[in-house]
């Protein structure tokens, strides 16, 4: 029974965890069935890209407009999904749940290969496949999935290509599989980038500067040959040159502006902050202009930049659910100097919009205590097992790097939990490496004693 256990191991968890997410789906069809409630529950951006990609032939926000708002990598993914399921809760429900599956299993992989132990990634898996949080947020309309996928996969990638000991055939095609991971990750966040300076310092840990750069020159060269095309589309789009999407200006003002930090200690997302009176066009030259406004506030006020990173820090790693408020229907916040909530009197939000359903007690009162147990606990055995695992910090810093650079990106940008949490499973693998140490120590102790039990109970 043992040994059959063991060697099935993997594919009940991922079976279990694909239930999981099923009975889930099925059972709250008020929440999830967006196409029967006209309410989506993720980011309704998405769904309107791939209608209009499907309809019309052009990525756009308006049918037949050309735009680049958003990153293009989940939207062609999702109008693919609709081409051949259909629209419906249903088929996104079902390929998002594949997808966890698929990185569940690459989790494991991953912990295997960087901790030498099976069990770790196991643990790590069973982790993933139960973290109520995500269950919910990976069924809903949403990129979360889609890169998480993406993102294992490059690194497990990354990770087998850095243990080829030879730069034979397979470490080649290893580097141009890991190309094309990253530039269709980086068509879905293009956050992730950063990532790839620390991943090139982690090769060095273990092979020379010069392996190093052989190995991943391919894997830039090929990234890039995926990106180049929707670089030319953007450039004759809007008449210059254009990277990936023309939001990281709003979205750097909207974590760094005089209302970001009264809005992160009420509890608010900085979505809701006032924008300013002038109008900033959705191109390249109004994405410069958000930064260059957003520059402008920090430079006026450096005093402000510690504790705006302060509670950016605390509001990425906070183990309750942030943003802790959501505005109510037909209440947009606005809130002063002392964080006290001012109702908008333009204000944008119904009663039909699925943020007014989060403070319904299934999410309000269920889902955040939920949340707050199971992050927080899992996130201090994490700490732990960083500590545990420390001498083999060579492989694990990895990990490290992953936080690290996700960190960062936030504390520049605008933290959530929904952003932190595509990283949590690989931080629940130094969980997993505590568990596993725990389990193992109390084995060894409690083994000698059955056997001294079963030999007395034999001699009886």
């Amino acid at each position: 029974m043992r040994a059959s256990f063991q060697r099935y191991r993997v594919p009940l968890l991922l079976i279990g965890a694909a239930i999981i997410r099923l009975i889930v789906l099925l059972a709250f069809p008020g929440v999830f069935a967006f196409e029967q409630t006209g309410a989506i529950h993720g980011s309704g951006a998405f769904d309107t890209y791939a209608v209009n990609l499907l309809q019309t032939g052009v990525y756009g926000l308006s049918p037949g407009v050309p735009d680049a708002i958003l990153p293009p990598g989940y939207s062609y993914f999702l109008a693919g999904v609709y081409a051949l399921l259909g629209r419906s809760a249903l088929s996104v429900g079902a390929v998002h749940i594949a997808l966890d599956v698929l990185s569940i299993a690459l989790l494991v992989e991953i912990g295997r290969r960087l901790f030498r132990q099976m069990w770790i990634g196991w643990i790590a898996g069973g982790l993933y496949a139960v973290y109520p949080y995500l269950i919910f947020q990976n069924l809903t309309l949403i990129d979360t999935p889609f890169f998480m996928a993406l993102l294992y996969a490059f690194l497990l990638t990354l990770i087998a290509l850095r243990d080829r000991d030879h730069l034979d055939r397979a470490a080649w095609l290893l580097a141009l599989g890991g190309g094309g991971l990253l530039g269709v990750l980086a068509l879905a966040r293009p956050n992730v980038l950063p990532l790839t300076a620390l991943i090139a310092l982690w090769f060095l840990f273990r092979r020379s500067l010069l392996n190093s750069i052989l190995r991943l020159i391919p894997v830039a060269l090929v990234s890039l040959l995926v990106v180049l095309p929707w670089f030319i589309r953007n450039a004759n789009v809007y008449g210059s040159f254009g990277t990936f999407s023309v939001n990281g200006g709003s979205n750097f003002y909207q974590g760094n502006n005089p209302q970001s930090i009264p809005f992160y200690r009420a509890g608010y997302d900085t979505q809701w902050v006032t924008p300013p009176a002038e109008v900033i066009p959705e191109t390249p030259a109004g994405d410069r202009r958000w930064y260059a406004l957003t520059w402008d506030y920090l430079k006026a006020n450096p005093a402000v930049v510690p504790e705006l990173l302060w509670v950016k820090f605390l509001t990425h790693w906070s183990i309750d659910i942030f943003p802790r408020l959501n505005p109510v229907a037909g209440i947009v916040p606005s809130l002063d100097a002392q964080g006290n909530v001012i109702p908008d009197a333009n204000a944008q939000i119904t009663g039909d919009d699925p943020v007014t359903q989060y403070q319904q007690p299934l999410f309000d009162q269920i889902g955040r205590v939920l949340h707050r147990f199971y992050f927080g606990g899992l996130l201090l055995l994490s700490l732990i097992g960083i500590v545990l695992t420390f001498k083999e910090w060579r492989e694990v810093s990895l990990l490290w790097f992953v936080q690290i650079c996700m960190t960062l990106i936030y504390l520049i940008f605008h933290p959530s939990t929904r952003y932190r949490v595509p990283t949590d499973p690989l931080l629940f693998l130094f969980a997993a490496a505590t568990l596993y140490t725990a389990i193992t120590w109390v084995g060894q102790r409690l083994i000698p004693h059955q056997q001294l039990s079963s030999r007395l109970r034999v001699r009886g």
